[in-house]
């Protein structure tokens, strides 16, 4: 299940997903990310986070219906931008990303998620302006 915040990466997606003549396991849904329980129905092994967290009113929140649809075990990955000045995340010699001030640390991203109660397992960097963090639901 895709759940999109912004309505036009929903329509961007399911363009590309006709053009490549779909994909049997994945749906795709507009929809508030923290009634993911309500559009999830079944305990899933993965959830991917790509370059929104920063933009959660209620990480916290967000992070618990993320742990209530995961089963035991289950990951969470969440790739953000590093805390640096948006002139330095540059592509094709333009500014890139959300503003400065948004940018989370992955220390601040790991404190807010461990607070829905997932636990910490590793940071990955991405790129040069990304890392990656990821988090299980504990097994207990």
């Amino acid at each position: 299940v895709a759940i999109d915040i912004d309505g036009r990466l929903l329509e961007a997606a399911k363009v590309r997903f006709a053009e490549r003549g779909g994909a049997p396991n994945v749906v795709l849904v507009e929809a508030d990310a923290y009634d993911l329980g309500k559009h999830v129905r079944a305990a899933v092994d993965h959830v991917f986070l790509a370059n929104a967290f920063h933009g959660v009113p209620d990480q916290p929140r967000l992070s618990c219906a993320v742990r209530d649809v995961l089963k035991p075990g289950g990951l969470f990955a969440v790739v953000s931008w590093y805390a640096r000045p948006r002139e330095e995340t540059t592509v094709l010699c333009e500014p890139r990303g959300p503003a400065t001030n948004l940018r989370m640390t992955p220390e601040q991203t790991i404190k807010s998620v461990e607070v829905g109660g997932l636990r910490f397992c590793y940071k990955v960097d991405v790129s040069p302006y990304h890392y990656g963090a990821v988090f299980e639901r504990p097994r207990v």
